[in-house]
């Protein structure tokens, strides 16, 4: 049965869909922002201000942070229209709108992006990046963030979505 669905799944795939970088990013920053809604909306309101210990975020600061860092990183280094500031005391329904906002901004953005463009060196603080190193560095942030708050779930005894994000 594995390699049925695994044969179904090549033969499904569009040849060439993810033959370059953006292209690639493309298909999994959407599959990327619908997990991590997936994973928004499991968690109870109630429980946005759940952290594990005092030294780390709440579950709301967690997505407030992301929602934050890809607005960044999309405005500075891809010229991604700036939107709204997320209010901290925004309840649920609201910050998973501005996540929602800010995934389709930024991807929208980087489809009107030139593939010689992600050669680009630019300065970071880390030191100097490429485009294609903040490209990355965009999905790795939201890959660690989310871990963390699949691991609040998993604390509050909430199954989390299963994982869609290839």
């Amino acid at each position: 049965m594995k390699t049925v669905f695994w044969i179904m799944l090549f033969i499904t795939l569009p040849l060439g869909a993810q033959d370059t970088p953006l292209s690639a990013f493309s298909i999994k920053w959407e599959n990327s922002k619908n997990y991590l809604l997936e994973i928004a909306e499991a968690m109870p309101e109630k429980k946005y201000d759940f952290k594990p210990s005092e030294r780390q975020m709440t579950f709301k600061e967690q997505l407030l942070h992301i929602q934050a860092n890809i607005h960044w990183l999309g405005t500075t280094y891809f010229g991604m229209n700036p939107i709204d500031k997320v209010e901290e005391n925004a309840g649920k329904a609201e910050l998973i709108h501005y996540l929602e906002t800010t995934f389709i901004t930024l991807g929208d953005t980087i489809k009107s992006v030139q593939s010689d463009a992600l050669k680009e060196e630019v300065s970071f603080f880390a030191g100097p990046k490429t485009k294609l190193q903040i490209l990355n560095l965009l999905q790795d942030h939201v890959t660690h963030h989310r871990g963390q708050i699949i691991v609040y779930l998993n604390l509050n005894d909430i199954t989390p979505p299963r994982y869609s994000g290839w």
